[in-house]
């Protein structure tokens, strides 16, 4: 049975796949990832294809070999520090790198590029997850939902605007903002 890749137009057999235990190792790595992840994985490993040769199966091999531990394990390491990395966080990053591949200078060396697209997106989850645990801490709240914030008497009364009532709903403004009681 012939089986061709789509991303670099290689042919093959896939008896021949099979027996060669790079091509093996690197299809049995690429099986064991889920289908979205898999495919977008296909893409960005075409990046490392030199311009005028095929991709080595026994390149592929190693390539995944060094992204399927972190990708199964959730975590990545990069420039010693240690990183989530869901499967939402990979596929993000997979894809950006493909996307991005004009910008890119072809073909890649390594998987530095990507682990920082990864270690950024944690950086900023980690820094969004942060400041919300602050705010709680603080018990700062939204102003639509805290418990000092309603509109003033006047209004709730629904009554007419007035001198006086101005001049009261803004004597209750400013013992609203002093800290006082309305």
């Amino acid at each position: 049975m012939r089986v061709g890749c789509p991303n670099c137009g290689a042919e093959t057999s896939l008896d021949a796949l099979i027996q060669h235990d790079a091509a093996r190792t690197a299809l049995i790595e690429a099986l064991g990832l889920s289908v979205p992840l898999g495919k977008l994985l296909i893409q960005y490993l075409g990046l490392f294809r030199p311009a005028k040769r095929q991709l080595t199966m026994d390149r592929v091999a190693s390539l995944l070999a060094e992204l399927a531990p972190q990708i199964h394990a959730a975590r990545i390491s990069h420039n010693g520090s240690v990183y989530a990395a869901p499967v939402e966080v990979w596929r993000t990053a997979l894809e950006q790198m493909v996307a991005g591949r004009d910008k890119l200078s072809l073909p890649l060396k390594s998987h530095g590029y990507l682990l920082a697209i990864i270690a950024g997106q944690a950086n900023s989850q980690a820094a969004r997850s942060e400041s919300q645990n602050n705010r709680q801490r603080a018990g700062i709240t939204p102003v639509a939902q805290h418990a000092s914030h309603r509109p003033f008497k006047a209004a709730e009364a629904g009554a007419q605007s007035s001198p006086e009532t101005a001049a009261a709903a803004l004597a209750q403004a400013k013992s609203l903002i002093k800290g006082g009681k309305p």
